[in-house]
Parts: structure tokens; C-alpha cells; sequence
């Protein structure tokens, strides 16, 4: 990860966020992979219920919860977790948004797409973004591994979800929104 100042200013959190349909009416919410809290803060003043912000590393926990505590929010439950292997120890259908933002790179995307929809309520919807397929942009993972978002949605679909919808977050990303 480049440092916060730096990500974040890849990215208009509350813009992406309304765009994939997060709003006041969504209660509870997971975050596989919360990195700094960029889309955790947003998300924690919008929604009705809690979010559930997961990460594998200890510093990314530790500056979340950080930042929820400087913007006065309870609602924020930064967990540390390895999701991809030992899953979110989550309970089934505990969300009805879950984010896979700048994830599904890893090796497993099929894996964590199904712990997504097993969280995930009935009708619960997956947001998902990605960096364009695009060389000239100024981060991301390698070509070689970056999803396209068609490899996103035949991962989406095969792990249950339907109805995709796509957008574009320019400059340097695409979203799509699934539901369960």
C-alpha cells in the first residue's frame, strides 16, 4: 500500500459509494479489506447499522478503529482476520452490503466472493470496485493479475450472485454492484 495520503487521493469515497447504492436505508455492512478506513469512515456516517471492516494487517486495524474513534463513531467494528483463509467468523446473513473493493486480485477470488454471499442477507447487495485494465494508471496490481470486469461478474455469478450492474469511477476505476 502507498501511504494513506496518497490512496486516498485516488478515490471520492462518499461519490463511489453512493454511486453502488450504499445509503441511509442499508443497515449492517462488511468490509473485506479496509485498508486505512478509506471507504469504512464514509460508510460508518451513512449507514443505519455497524460495519464490520476486516483486514489481515494489525496497522490497517489499528489506524481504522484510529479514525472511527477521531470521528466520534460507535458503529465501526475494525476485526483482524485472515478472510481468505479462515473466512470473517462472521455469522451467516449478518450484512446487507458487502465490499470488495480493490480485492479481488488475490488468488482466490471464488473463495472470497462465497464468504461474501454467506454473509451476506437475502437480497443483500456486493459492491465491488476494481483498477481499470488500463497500463497508464498510476497504481494498482500488475496487468497480469488485475481483473477485468467481466472476470468479475462470471466470478460474481458463479458464486451466486446476479444482476450485475456496471459503472465507471473514473479516473482509475470501474464498479459493479451484484445482488444475492
Amino acid at each position: 500500500m502507498p501511504d494513506q495520503k496518497a490512496w486516498e487521493n485516488f478515490f471520492d469515497p462518499e461519490k463511489i459509494l453512493k454511486t453502488l447504492g450504499l445509503g441511509h436505508r442499508v443497515n449492517n455492512v462488511v468490509e473485506f479489506g479496509c485498508g486505512y478506513g478509506t471507504f469504512t469512515i464514509p460508510t460508518a456516517k451513512i449507514i443505519k447499522g455497524k460495519i464490520y471492516a476486516l483486514d489481515i494487517e494489525p496497522d490497517m486495524i489499528r489506524i481504522t478503529k484510529e479514525r472511527a474513534r477521531n470521528n466520534k463513531l460507535d458503529n465501526v467494528e475494525a476485526i483482524l482476520c485472515d478472510f481468505i483463509n479462515d473466512g470473517s467468523n462472521l455469522p451467516n446473513e449478518t450484512a446487507d452490503y458487502a465490499m470488495l473493493f480493490n480485492i479481488l486480485h488475490l488468488e482466490q477470488p471464488g473463495k472470497l466472493l462465497n464468504e461474501a454471499r454467506r454473509v451476506l442477507k437475502k437480497d443483500g447487495k456486493l459492491g465491488i470496485i476494481h483498477w481499470n485494465c488500463d497500463p497508464k494508471t498510476p497504481r494498482g496490481p500488475s496487468m497480469a493479475i488485475r481483473p477485468k470486469p467481466e472476470q468479475c461478474i462470471e466470478w460474481a455469478k458463479s458464486a451466486g450472485f446476479r444482476s450485475p450492474k456496471r459503472f465507471d469511477l473514473k479516473p482509475y476505476h470501474y464498479g459493479l454492484l451484484l445482488v444475492k
